[in-house]
This record gives structure tokens, sequence and C-alpha cells, in this order.
């Protein structure tokens, strides 16, 4: 049986590329590379950003690893060649441009190739327990998804008397 290759899932406060991605996950059975960059972006909500802080949980590479080690239990019987898997978040401040979120995943056909890919960048935005703060050009600063519960807090519980 093929099996998932994941070369990397990390944060990372060094630079992160697409090209190191896609590089990493290219092989000679491997006729789809598919990579997806999340780059720091000069706007947000009509105001001018002028940089970005990541900050993640002490469990935010676990929660990385397990979201990759779902995706490839799920995926595990429909490949008939390997898969290979590559993704990384950084953490630490990044300016406008800097690619925030890096994922490239390589198999043997396109379709596979999109749709791992795609459920990867959306799970990772969705469960890892990292907050973006932005760094607004007039000086102000604000906190995207300070909110989320982290996932190994249960919901508190509520004391009736």
């Amino acid at each position: 049986m093929p099996s998932f290759d994941v070369v990397l899932a990390e944060l990372s406060e060094a630079p992160i590329s697409v090209d190191r991605a896609t590089a990493a996950v290219q092989g000679d059975e491997a006729g789809a590379v598919v990579s997806f960059s999340g780059v720091v972006r000069n706007h947000d909500g009509g105001m001018a950003v002028s940089r970005l802080g990541y900050s993640a949980h002490p469990t935010a590479h676990r929660v990385l690893a397990q979201v990759v080690e779902e995706l490839v239990a799920e995926h595990a019987g429909k490949a008939d060649k390997p898969v290979r898997i590559w993704a990384a978040h950084r953490v630490g401040l990044l300016e406008v441009g800097d690619p925030a979120l890096v994922c490239a995943v390589s198999a043997a056909h396109r379709g596979q190739a999109f749709e791992v890919c795609s459920q990867l960048v959306d799970r990772i935005k969705a469960r890892v327990p990292i907050w973006k703060e932005q760094f607004f050009a007039d000086g102000t600063v604000e906190w995207v998804g300070a909110g989320q519960q982290l996932p190994s807090e249960r919901p508190s519980q509520v004391i009736e008397k």
C-alpha cells in the first residue's frame, strides 16, 4: 500500500517559502505538486496593515501534528502512489509580503493533491491555536483569533445554585 510521507509539519520562527516546500515534496512518481502560500497583506477591514505578529499556544505544534495525522489517516486508502505533505506556519513578527502559512502536497494525480492541500490549509487555520496581532499604519493594534477555545480546554461549567 502506498504511504503518505509527512516531510514537514512545524511552527517556524525562521522564514518559510513555497519553493522550499515544493522542492521537498517533489518526486518522480508525483504527477502533481500543489502549494499554498498565505502571505501578509497590506490591508484588513479597510485599514492599512504595516506588519503582523503571530503567537502560538505551547500545544500548537502537537495540534498541527494531529491535524496532519488525521488527514493522512482519512486519505491513506485513496492513494495508488506515495503522497507527500509539507506544512509550516510562522510565528513572530512578519512584514507585508512574508509567507505566514505554506503548505505543499504532491500526489500522482492533481485531484488528490488539490484535495489534500485544501483540507490541510483549512484545518490548520481552523484548529491550530495561533493568534494574529495586526499592527495598523495608524498605530492601532488588533488581535485576531484571541477568543478561540483551545483544543485541550473543556467548556466552563455553569454551576447553578
